[in-house]
């Protein structure tokens, strides 16, 4: 299937894996990549030397394009944007921020732009920023989170812009992905189903939880501070839920949160740790390979589109 986004890219398939903390690390962004799609690198909140060991990790295993996910609120976000175009990245994607002051330096460089946004207004913020393209993220989507869902957002950031733009929240097979094209998107991006393939090396607890999980199983805490987070429900969440309610200090309940991610993903402590997943972990009950994801997110995609 070719769109803007799988020319602009040069892929073979428009999937993006999203740029997830502690989950999307070299070994993941090369399968995706090597299956056809766009696999991220995601920087999070790492020195820039971790990130430039783990992009040319990455180039060991693949020669196909892989990305970097920069989330600008990191304290290193510039001497990682930096390195960005030092080890020859030709693709970068941003959260929480604006990424502007970097603009020129990564077009200077051909480095393809892509922001997640979550509002009609941030994508043409982006668009006249001079972004390639804009991923619009619904509220399903596991991780930080927005307002609006997927469903009306995407349609309306498509209307906006007329740069392409990537679907993300809730899409982890051939119907989402389907149902993302027809709303507008030339591409999707997905987290929660990559975080369950058989690259990726976060804790089998964690995908565990996944397969268990049912419809119901995520919520959203942090919304007292602005800084909604989507994961599965667990003792952690339960307790943040209750601080919240008690009107606990921002302090103490970025205290209760400090590593949590970390101990889900690396060590396994799903009870203590942050599982954060999308509301579409219900649908994921088996770990497959990247190529066995895409490949039957595809095959499913291309018949219901024909019809």
């Amino acid at each position: 299937m070719e769109t803007r986004i799988t020319k602009l890219l040069g892929i073979e398939y428009p999937i993006i894996q999203g740029g997830m903390a502690w989950v999307a690390e070299y070994h993941l962004a090369a399968a995706v990549s090597e299956a056809g799609g766009l696999g991220l690198i995601g920087a999070a909140s790492a020195p820039a030397d971790i990130v430039r060991q783990q992009i040319r990790e990455a180039k060991k295993l693949t020669d196909k394009p892989v990305g970097v996910n920069i989330m600008l609120l990191n304290p290193n976000a510039e001497e990682v944007a930096r390195l960005i175009v030092e080890e020859d990245v030709k693709v970068v994607t941003t959260g929480a921020g604006n990424p502007g002051k970097f603009m020129e330096l990564w077009k200077n460089a051909g480095v393809k732009v892509i922001p997640v946004v979550a509002s009609v207004a941030m994508a043409k913020m982006m668009e006249r920023a001079g972004a390639d393209a804009v991923v619009a993220e619904g509220t399903e989507a596991g991780g930080h989170i927005g307002e609006a869902t997927t469903m009306s957002l995407l349609p309306q950031v498509a209307d906006a812009v007329n740069i392409p733009v990537v679907g993300a929240g809730g899409i982890a097979d051939g119907r989402g992905f389907a149902a993302a094209i027809m709303l507008g998107a030339e591409a999707v991006q997905m987290g929660t189903v990559f975080a369950t393939a058989k690259e990726s090396i976060v804790h089998d607890n964690f995908k565990q939880k996944i397969f268990a999980a049912k419809d119901i199983d995520s919520e959203v805490t942090g919304r007292s501070t602005g800084h909604p987070v989507r994961s599965l429900r667990n003792k952690m969440t339960r307790e943040y839920l209750k601080l919240e309610e008690e009107g606990a200090s921002f302090e103490e309940l970025e205290y209760l949160t400090l590593g949590s991610l970390r101990k889900a993903v690396v060590d396994g402590d799903v009870v203590n740790g942050t599982i954060m997943a999308g509301q579409i972990a219900g649908l994921i009950k088996e770990e497959k390979s990247c190529s066995e994801i895409i490949r039957k997110i595809m095959l499913q995609a291309e018949k219901l589109l024909k019809l």
